[in-house]
């Protein structure tokens, strides 16, 4: 059996659309309010480990499509880069979805598609492990599909013979009983006291003229 090291180096993936809408659920807030940093050393340091990186992953929307949240993600993500989170970014993909209403009528509605950026953290998650760039993996979603990833890094733990963990972290309060961590994974509740400790007090709402 693998050696679970003394310390254990943890980078932190963040999907933002799953943090921010498990937030809403959780806490009700209605925008993505959270500092990614902080909410990375908390996570670590609750748990003893050297945050060794932050990713963050996201689509953002064209500026013609939606120029006031194009301009939220641009000044949130030029944030983060300078605090060195690796920033990964997607262009939403716009499409019509129609859903069937309790009296019968159909309502049409413009939906954005972050396809491809659930891939990009999987893809991430694998490739470093492979590197050796980390001992823990926290992932910040419940997306299940994430649980085939967990699989994953077991076996290349048991190929390089060493110990690796996986961890979903996500907010948790009684009104979401229901969520639940990645399967096969170390889940980690952010409660709200934990979650507003950790909210970013910069506004990157575009300047009005």
């Amino acid at each position: 059996m693998a050696i679970e090291p003394a310390t254990k180096r943890a980078v932190c993936f963040i999907d933002g659309q799953d943090l921010f809408h498990s937030a809403k659920a959780a806490f009700g807030f209605t925008f993505p309010n959270y500092d990614v940093s902080a909410l990375a050393r908390y996570v670590c340091g609750v748990n003893n480990w050297n945050c060794a990186g932050v990713r963050f992953y996201t689509g953002v929307p064209d500026a013609g499509d939606k120029p006031f949240w194009n301009h939220f993600w641009t000044a949130k993500g030029a944030q983060m880069g300078r605090e060195d989170v690796v920033v990964f970014t997607r262009s939403l993909k716009y499409r019509n979805r129609e859903v069937r209403l309790p009296d019968g009528t159909t309502h049409t509605f413009l939906d954005g598609d972050e396809k491809g950026i659930d891939v990009r953290l999987a893809l991430d998650v694998i490739r470093l492990a492979h590197k050796r760039e980390y001992d823990v993996a926290v992932i910040f979603s419940r997306d299940q599909d994430l649980s085939e990833v967990a699989d994953e890094v077991r076996e290349i733990a048991k190929d390089q013979d060493r110990w690796i963990r996986m961890a979903s972290a996500f907010p948790y309060s009684p009104a979401v009983k229901t969520f639940r961590g990645i399967n096969n994974t170390q889940w980690i509740k952010i409660e709200r006291a934990a979650y507003e400790a950790c909210i970013d007090k910069r506004d990157y709402r575009p300047k009005k003229a």
